[in-house]
Parts: structure tokens; sequence; C-alpha cells
């Protein structure tokens, strides 16, 4: 009983770093990456489509996106798209390529971003606590009803906090190798 709640709350503690992750990809480093266009969606005859769907986005260099469309027609949709999504990028189309440059990054425009990271960092070490305290309820509650001992209770209690221990520092891993990459010019 203790093991399938420690190991429901490991795969919900995981769910939480990939989420964090996946909200770190959308903030930009002033590196071209293509996650930076993944929530941008195209008007693809009357019908919200993911960018992705609608063309083929590559990195060309560090510095540039290259975005090639499907279908003819699209380019300027796309090129709107991608004007409205308040990134502050600047399309540059020639036929059926469209090329973004992704503009450098100022010193303060980092500092910002880094609070923003810091903060999405908060949320997640937010969010495996809460997941540690409903684990402990439950196993607290496994105990007030004479399901598991005492002794098995604080064994439950510390292999909780262990599990919550490490995800914590991996958060803080993740953290760390972000304000790193954001700070590289």
């Amino acid at each position: 009983m203790i093991k399938e709640l420690i190991d429901d709350g490991r795969d919900r503690m995981g769910k939480s770093i990939e989420s964090f992750i996946n909200d770190l990809s959308k903030i930009r480093t002033g590196r071209a990456h293509t996650s930076l266009l993944d929530h941008i969606s195209v008007d693809f005859y009357g019908t919200a489509t993911p960018l992705t769907q609608a063309a083929n986005v590559s990195v060309e260099d560090a510095r540039t996106l290259s975005i090639t469309v499907w279908d003819k027609s699209m380019v300027s949709a796309i090129e709107k798209a991608i004007l409205e999504s308040n990134l502050g990028l600047n399309p540059a189309t020639a036929g059926t390529v469209i090329r973004i440059p992704i503009p450098t990054l100022t010193e303060e425009r980092r500092k910002d971003l880094i609070k923003i990271v810091k903060a999405e960092a908060e949320k997640a070490r937010v969010a495996v606590r809460n997941i540690r305290r409903d684990i402990i309820s439950d196993v607290k509650s496994l105990e007030k009803d004479k399901e598991i001992s005492k002794d098995e209770l604080k064994k439950a209690e510390s292999d909780v906090q262990t599990l919550t221990d490490t995800n914590i520092k991996e958060v803080d891993n993740i953290l760390g190798e972000k304000e790193k990459e954001m700070m590289e010019f």
C-alpha cells in the first residue's frame, strides 16, 4: 500500500518536472530553437492550426529559424501569426521560406527573463512539495486506520522526504542550467 503511494508520488513529481521543463522551453534564450514557435497557431482554411502542422520549422544557424511553408497561400498567414505572437520576432520571406533572425538579448532583458525562470522553478518546487504533503497525508490516514504501524509511518515519511529532496534538487539543477544558458552571449 505504501509502495503504491510512493510510486504514484514519484510519477506525479516527474510530471511536475516535465511540465517545468516544458515551460522553460518557451522562454527565449537568444539562441534559435524550434520550440520558440510551438505555441503559435495559424488560420489554416478557417481552422486554428499549430504552425508545425502547416510548415516545417528548423534551425538554420545559432541565430536563425527557418520555416518552409507547405502551401504557398499560407505564407502571409504564418508571417502574420509570428508578428502577432509578441515574441519580438520579425520574419523575412523569400518564396515559401520564412527566415526569422533571433535578436540578441540585452543584459536587462536577460535579468528579467531569469526572474521569470526562477518564478517557474518555485512553482515546480511548490508542486513537488504539495505532492509530498498529499502522500504523507494518505500514509497518516493509513496509520490512523491501523492499517500500518508507527514504524512504517516513520519509514514512509522518510522515504517520501528523500524522494521530495531528490526532485527539488533536480528542479534546482535545471534552473541552474537555464540561468547559465541565458547569460551566455
